[in-house]
């Protein structure tokens, strides 16, 4: 999981007692709050003890961005203790293999063309095992991880692609994120990521009952689709979204790529 190590400003706005949006600056107030052990894997009926702290989540009406104010103020020391520690694969049984594996044959089947083109980056690769299965199948790949890794490298260079899967909506601090992968890619390459939008899932006057706002798994940036689209203009990045769930920023769309995302 990707971890930013830059924590957006803790600045108040008086008059709601809550922070302004990170992505728009707009207002924001309190939308619901949730025990911190509410996880994604309630959605296949797996419920964790209560763990009794409550955790708050803020929504911007302007832009619709969601996010938990306290935990996006937490250091990486409280994140490996509270949230990526040995119990972690209870609540994401996937992250080690089976999404990774998942995820570089979906590229492979993408990109196979390609491939001998393209340099290539996982960020927030976690373990290291989607770049790992993409370089055994011939591809220039390497992975890079902020909680695993540390600081980003100065001397990593720019790549074609740059992708990150479930990584958004774990950052404390979007804005880090977005000027991070801005200076990762290379100005006709493009970023592939996932994370789900919450259109349709978080309102005002309503509980915060999706499935995928679960702090225990360490969600705490949830993006609506006008949100995700303002975080990439920032850096200069067009928005695509291909699903729910798949998204990419490009400045121009790749000469690479064109056959792929055509539909698009």
């Amino acid at each position: 999981m990707a971890h930013a190590t830059v924590k957006f400003e803790s600045t108040v706005n008086s008059a709601i007692g809550q922070p302004p949006c990170p992505v728009c600056m707009a207002a924001t107030s309190l939308v619901d709050v949730v025990d911190l052990n509410k996880s994604c894997e309630e959605e296949r009926a797996s419920l964790l003890p209560i763990a009794g702290v409550p955790i708050q989540y803020t929504l911007c009406d302007d832009c619709g961005f969601c996010f938990a104010p306290e935990m996006c103020q937490w250091s990486i020391r409280d994140f490996a203790t509270r949230i990526y520690n040995d119990d972690y694969k209870l609540v994401d049984p996937d992250y080690l293999s089976v999404r990774p594996r998942a995820n570089a044959q979906m590229l492979t089947r993408m990109f196979s063309n390609h491939m001998l083109d393209i340099r290539h980056l996982d960020y927030g690769g976690g373990n290291g095992e989607l770049s790992r299965e993409l370089f055994a199948a011939g591809w220039n790949s390497m992975s890079y991880d902020p909680f695993v890794d540390g600081p980003l490298r100065d001397d990593l260079g720019r790549f074609d692609l740059v992708t990150s899967f479930e990584v958004f909506e774990h950052v404390p601090d979007v804005n880090y994120l977005i000027s991070s992968l801005s200076s990762l890619v290379n100005a006709d390459g493009m970023v592939l990521f996932s994370t789900f939008l919450s259109d349709g899932n978080i309102a005002r006057n309503q509980r915060l009952n999706w499935w995928y706002a679960s702090p225990r798994n360490g969600h705490i940036s949830l993006f609506s689709r006008q949100s995700l689209g303002l975080l990439g203009e920032k850096e200069g990045l067009k928005l695509v979204s291909c699903s729910a769930n798949l998204h990419a920023y490009w400045r121009d769309i790749p000469s690479w790529a064109v056959d792929v995302f055509k539909p698009a």
